[in-house]
């Protein structure tokens, strides 16, 4: 009889394990499992060449989207200028926007995880681009995501776009022209950045630019419009997140202006947070110690600000206001620019744009250390990522910096790339994939 039920029991729980081990290796978005930028695995890898990736896969064009991983599948996002050969400047303070007039084709890859063999290609659009871009970036800035079934990405103004996991294309969206530049000029475009993320049935887009300042949720199996909310907002550069509490769901975004948190199933605003003395934001928000943290802004210092969630109206600090109860902790200083900075194992990494790492207690804000990785580096825009013990930066010199996790400064490792980083890496299956300037590598730990 015990044996009889242990037949029965056997095919589920071979089917449960497998779904188990397929759920460990999900990076589905930006920065991955929930935004964190953390990976519970181990065996991760601490030094390597570029010449010992597991794999190493080119993909034509100019892209700094990141990778994203669903169980044996990794797609990547790029755009492929059909008139000329486009580049990048990673270390630049030049504001002038890159006109655009020949034609691009936007692309979606699916990569297998294990060979980086190119499973399929998709053409998104054709066309010349709607909006010029900064010259540090590409006119495929926004990582996609996905759910397993579904891949969907942004390319800016040239649409939404969603296919299946095979590769079909389900549907797609006019956004308008989505034109984030200068804050005091409208006629100096950067292009779009942000990237959208899927909850439930939703897909939810933040559009922040000159012209115009909205969120919006689309219905993922058909693409059809569920709602809409204008924002008001100044140009930004910032993923949504969202928060999962035990009493209600807060879709989190960062902005100049305001920080929000709205209803994701209908728009509505919840509450919101000033940003005072902000003209820029790039960096995520993101949730930790079920807390909300948000970081950088240009100028202002940089500030980090870690609030509490289930606000209502204006949460904002008034002049001369003791009382702060929906704020665990600030900082007027110690924030990024462009890098969205992490919590793992109880502690704060940033990383500013030239390599100065501040490690920070996250719950207390208490300053644990402060070093520059390295004097010589042109800068980082990479986001941080962790697992194994370890954090990994990627620089714009095309290094991969391996930091041991602590309160103390350990170096671990510099991995060379041979190309230059922008894209932040995924983590997934003890693999770290890491995007360059021209290929897609998959690291894994050196087994001898």
């Amino acid at each position: 009889m015990i044996r009889g039920q242990l037949r029965k029991l056997r095919w589920p729980a071979l089917i449960l394990l497998a779904a188990a081990t397929a759920s460990a290796q999900n990076w589905p978005s930006f920065r991955g499992p929930n935004a964190a930028g953390v990976a519970d695995e181990r065996g991760l890898p601490t030094k390597w060449q570029s010449t010992s990736a597991r794999w190493k896969t080119p993909i034509p064009g100019l892209a700094h989207s990141s990778p994203v991983v669903w169980g044996e599948r990794v797609f990547i996002t790029t755009a492929v200028s059909i008139n000329s050969n486009p580049t990048f400047k990673a270390d630049t303070d030049d504001n002038d926007p890159v006109p655009e007039t020949g034609r691009y084709s936007w692309r979606i890859y699916c990569l297998d995880r294990q060979t980086g063999r190119i499973q399929w290609e998709r053409v998104a659009h054709e066309g010349v681009p709607r909006v010029k871009r900064h010259l540090k970036a590409s006119q495929a800035n926004s990582t996609p995501v996905t759910d397993g079934q579904y891949v969907v990405t942004v390319f800016a103004s040239e649409g939404l776009f969603c296919y299946d996991a095979e590769g079909r294309k389900l549907w797609q969206q006019d956004l308008g022209v989505l034109d984030p530049g200068l804050h005091d000029d409208p006629a100096v475009q950067w292009g779009y950045a942000s990237s959208p993320i899927i909850w439930k049935n939703l897909v939810i887009v933040q559009c922040d630019g000159h012209a115009q300042s909205f969120l919006s949720a689309f219905d993922l199996k058909s693409g059809s419009r569920v709602w809409s909310t204008p924002r008001g907002e100044l140009p930004s550069w910032s993923t949504p997140v969202i928060y999962q509490g035990k009493t209600r769901d807060e879709l989190i975004t960062n902005a100049p202006k305001f920080i929000r948190s709205y209803d994701p199933l209908t728009g509505k605003e919840l509450w919101r947070f000033a940003n005072s003395d902000l003209i820029v934001q790039v960096p995520a928000p993101f949730i930790a110690n079920d807390l909300i943290y948000l970081t950088g802004g240009w100028p202002g210092g940089r500030p980090i600000k870690v609030l509490k969630p289930g606000g209502s109206g204006d949460i904002s600090i008034k002049s001369g206001e003791r009382s702060r109860p929906y704020v665990a902790w600030l900082s007027e200083r110690g924030g990024p620019y462009v890098p969205t900075p992490i919590v793992y194992r109880d502690f704060l990494y940033v990383c500013g744009d030239r390599g100065v790492i501040t490690c920070i207690n996250a719950k207390t804000g208490e300053q644990l250390y402060q070093q520059r990785i390295n004097n010589q580096s042109i800068g980082f825009s990479a986001s941080p990522v962790a697992g194994d013990g370890k954090i990994y930066f990627a620089s714009e010199d095309g290094d991969v910096y391996v930091l041991r996790a602590g309160s103390a400064y350990q170096l671990l490792a510099v991995n060379p790339m041979g190309e230059p980083l922008i894209a932040t890496p995924a983590i997934s299956g003890g693999m770290l994939i890491v995007r360059g300037q021209h290929n897609v590598f998959g690291i894994t730990e050196d087994k001898k």
